[in-house]
């Protein structure tokens, strides 16, 4: 491997963003599926062949950069955790100027003075309306595998819920593989209701869950990337079958027309074939056999079975 800056921190470019809600004008609006968005008008027409919806053109509030964006049918994606710690996570308040505030939960980090709003609001702090407290704020770097390019995608959340169930999901993954490796997950957005001085608030969070492997798996250590790519085993299996006989080949290597017969009943038999010879396949096998038919001696032509090529419900004809 070649040489690498040190006082560089390396890192993929990231694709875009995995999002819970949209804008209809200025108003925002919440999403039971997940919504995709990029400056890459290939990425989001992949994703909407992947998870449905219609890609179309977006520009997000407050920004005069048009960018792509797809409404998925989806609630559900796979994802891979990559090698690092891909959470990131803060307390903070936004307005029209940038952020304001962004606290650890104890130091506000801007004005390095103690958490504004658990001095403010105490423990409930995140009970208060919204634009008047910060808001938790998660940010969580994944790997979409099915995607092209080999960037990071962003997924992020402003649920105090979503921010403890991220954070304890994400520390158990690195202690077991202590940041290294990929991990397979699956991001789903889950409905979820609380009840509150008499009143139901209904609100999505993501869950991230581990996809196709135990914990045992995921916490015995960091797991090869055959294994997170494909954690089920069903691409494994189908590298371990045994390749496609070259058919052709073994045709003009045959003695006789009955020898090309059986290869094409090996074929049809491996289902590489049509049943009924309507393939291009099919027609090359006989033509090799009509061919040797043809190049045989007139006396063992006499010698060979009358019909030729077996009847039409086992082996076709020409």
């Amino acid at each position: 491997m070649g040489s690498r800056l040190l006082n560089i921190q390396r890192r993929a470019a990231e694709h875009g963003r995995l999002r819970t809600g949209y804008t209809q004008g200025n108003r925002p609006v919440k999403s039971a599926t997940w919504v995709v968005t990029s400056h890459s008008e290939e990425h989001v027409r992949k994703a909407a062949e992947l998870w449905g919806g219609t890609p179309e053109t977006w520009k997000p509030l407050n920004s005069t950069t048009a960018q792509w964006r797809v409404i998925t049918k989806a609630s559900s994606i796979e994802a891979l955790i990559t090698p690092g710690d891909p959470l990131n996570q803060y307390n903070e308040l936004w307005s029209a100027g940038g952020c304001q505030r962004r606290c650890d939960g104890q130091t506000e980090l801007l004005s390095r003075q103690p958490c504004l709003c658990l001095a403010r609001f105490g423990e409930d702090w995140h009970q208060q309306k919204k634009g008047t407290v910060c808001s938790a704020t998660s940010r969580f770097n994944v790997m979409l595998p099915d995607l092209s390019g080999m960037g990071m995608w962003r997924a992020e959340t402003h649920s105090f819920y979503a921010a403890s169930e991220w954070g304890g999901m994400v520390d158990m993954v690195l202690a077991g593989t202590d940041g290294k490796g990929f991990v397979p997950v699956t991001l789903r957005i889950e409905p979820r209701q609380v009840v509150r001085d008499g009143q139901t608030k209904k609100f999505p969070v993501v869950v991230v869950e581990l996809r196709g492997v135990t914990p045992r798996q995921a916490l015995a250590g960091p797991m090869s990337t055959a294994m997170a790519l494909d954690p089920s085993g069903s691409r494994a299996v189908a590298a371990l079958e045994a390749p496609r006989p070259d058919y052709l080949a073994l045709a003009e290597g045959a003695l006789t027309s009955d020898d090309v017969r059986d290869v094409w009943r090996q074929a049809r038999k491996a289902g590489h074939v049509d049943p009924k010879g309507s393939d291009p396949l099919s027609k090359e096998l006989m033509a090799i056999a009509e061919r040797m038919d043809a190049e045989a001696e007139p006396v063992e032509a006499e010698l060979e079975p009358e019909g030729g090529w077996p009847a039409v419900a086992e082996v076709p004809t020409a």
